[in-house]
């Protein structure tokens, strides 16, 4: 996380202009006297390694900063758009799993026939088409064409936030921009599980328990299956901060309300605490992400132990 905050806090102060410099542009703020109080007050007038150290000092007091646009601080501008890219992001992976290792069984189960040539050919066709493109193509045909799904947002305005109804709103809401991030995923699950399912077929433990007569879906679930999936949960932990900058774009395309959002906005503004706090905020997921995949593997594979 120490690395985190200090690469990327060399490469926005390397970056041209700030938010003043924006604001002033707008004629948001014009007078030099109120120009230079500001500089003072976010100490922008501290030459950068201050700076650095001043921000690396607050964090370590859980002080994010303040955001001069949401005018509030930065943990709380990005507590209240943190439900709905953790809701995102849940779905997502969880369509990527469920469809990725359900494709990859049953292209490896039934490897060289048209069941098999059909998985790779869809996993190869989202593995290679942008997201952002998938879900326009989405909201073309589903929405727009059809008319089956809302165009973009969390919820319909005007609609009851409470209850049934309301969760079923959402819910309907979710459903577009879920397949639009998770299927990228899901294509890559699928091949990993795939290959991962015809290596582990070939091992000893597998041969001798097909020749102790178990059936092939029994050996198929008990044994491939549990040692096939340690390269997708790698795959997985190490993918968490690409699903969250994933989010990025996905939450523009469908007007998404979460911290790609937020992100979007705040760079666009020159909004750099809230920008640094979003980083840090996707540091910390991948690292509490493959601290729980280490605790996923000791599930999966009973000889991995922790020392």
């Amino acid at each position: 996380m120490l690395g985190v905050v200090v690469i990327n806090f060399v490469l926005i102060h390397l970056a041209p202009g700030s938010f003043l410099d924006l604001m002033t542009a707008e004629n948001q703020v014009s007078d030099p006297t109120t120009v230079a109080l500001l500089k003072t007050t976010y100490g922008l007038d501290d030459p950068t390694w201050l700076q650095l150290v001043k921000y690396v000092w607050a964090l370590l007091h859980f002080d994010f900063g303040f955001s001069y646009r949401q005018n509030m601080p930065v943990i709380q501008a990005i507590w209240i758009n943190l439900p709905a890219t953790l809701l995102l992001m849940i779905s997502s992976i969880t369509l990527a799993l469920v469809v990725g290792i359900a494709a990859g069984v049953v292209a490896s189960m039934k490897v060289r026939t048209v069941w098999d040539t059909l998985v790779s050919i869809a996993a190869m066709f989202f593995f290679a088409a942008p997201s952002f493109w998938l879900g326009i193509m989405m909201i073309v045909l589903f929405s727009v064409k059809l008319g089956w799904m809302p165009v973009g947002g969390l919820a319909t305005i005007g609609a009851s936030e409470s209850g049934l109804g309301g969760v079923l709103d959402v819910l309907h809401h979710l459903i577009l921009p879920t397949l639009a991030l998770g299927l990228f995923y899901a294509a890559i699950y699928t091949r990993v599980m795939r290959s991962s399912m015809l290596e582990v077929a070939q091992l000893d433990f597998v041969r001798t328990a097909r020749a102790k007569g178990l059936s092939r879906n029994k050996v198929t679930v008990s044994h491939v299956l549990r040692n096939a999936l340690l390269p997708v949960v790698t795959i997985l932990g190490v993918q968490m901060g690409t699903v969250l900058a994933g989010s990025v774009v996905i939450e523009s395309v469908f007007s998404w309300p979460g911290i790609g959002s937020l992100l979007f906005d705040s760079v666009s503004s020159r909004n750099y605490p809230v920008v640094l706090g979003i980083l840090v905020l996707g540091s910390l997921v991948v690292i509490v992400a493959n601290m729980a995949i280490d605790l996923v593997y000791m599930w999966l594979d009973p000889r991995i132990e922790i020392r």
